[in-house]
């Protein structure tokens, strides 16, 4: 545990790499939630984007195998994407262009397993079908937030467009469904998990105070038991106690009699 907090110490120092170098606003509610508890720690998100991305030859190399280098970004938002937004994007174009909506992702670092199991449940039931856990070489557990509504679409191949203006005006509505359908599943996410860690929170005080409770008792009995032990060892018997009426000669020879008669 130790060592966990270490590392997630020297984790949130670091600067933020992505390209925006700032958490997206949307997602920014859920990482500060979970960053502020001891056992998570959160390695990378983002809360949904729609994207027109030109690959040109990286794309080539990609197929033989090489590693995907220089890909440019035409478009990249976060919000609804407006038709002449697109297609002013699109006049850049040289190479092969794709468009792509991308949904809500999360990576977090879990200090257990029941905690990464925790996470799992959340993003199931919140929409995120698509979520996982696994565990690295070294025990580190990483759970993944992760959906299935995602959307990508060549529009145009060595910068000819190959789609009609008609159809790019029904895939930007169909992108900005999705991208609503996104946030609804976020904010469903934020408030689930909120209620979530709560309810552990309470059980683990619940299963702490009971655990404190019995070992009081268990204390106090052992303490009886040890002065009751100690009473019969140092106190001298006193043979004129009562005899209980199952030991007391004269009520059997009386009851022998009554049997008797």
């Amino acid at each position: 545990m130790a060592a966990f907090g270490r590392w997630k110490a020297q984790r949130l120092a670091r600067a933020d790499a992505s390209r925006k170098g700032a958490l997206d606003e949307r997602a920014a509610p859920v990482v500060r939630l979970l960053n502020a508890r001891a056992r998570f720690c959160t390695t990378s998100s983002c809360a949904g984007r729609l994207v027109l991305a030109q690959g040109g030859a990286a794309e080539d190399a990609e197929r033989r195998g090489a590693p995907k280098k220089g890909c440019e970004w035409l478009l990249v938002t976060h919000e609804p994407c407006r038709r002449d937004e697109l297609m002013t994007a699109l006049e850049k174009a040289t190479g092969d262009v794709v468009f792509k909506f991308e949904p809500f992702v999360l990576h977090v670092l879990c200090r257990e397993l029941q905690d990464a199991q925790l996470l799992h449940s959340v993003a199931i039931d919140s929409g995120f079908k698509n979520s996982g856990i696994t565990v690295g070489r070294g025990g580190k557990i990483m759970m993944a937030v992760r959906s299935t509504h995602c959307l990508e679409v060549p529009l145009s191949h060595m910068g000819k467009l190959m789609v009609s203006e008609e159809y790019i005006e029904f895939l930007i509505h169909v992108a900005n469904r999705k991208m609503e359908e996104n946030t609804k599943r976020i904010d469903r996410f934020y408030k689930c998990l909120q209620l979530a860690l709560e309810a552990d929170v309470s059980a683990n005080n619940l299963h702490s105070e009971e655990t404190e409770k019995y070992h009081s008792v268990y204390v106090h009995r052992r303490k009886r038991e040890t002065i009751q032990e100690q009473d019969v060892h140092t106190s001298p018997k006193d043979h004129s106690e009562e005899l209980e009426p199952e030991d007391d000669p004269e009520s059997n020879l009386g009851i022998f009699a009554e049997i008797m008669i």
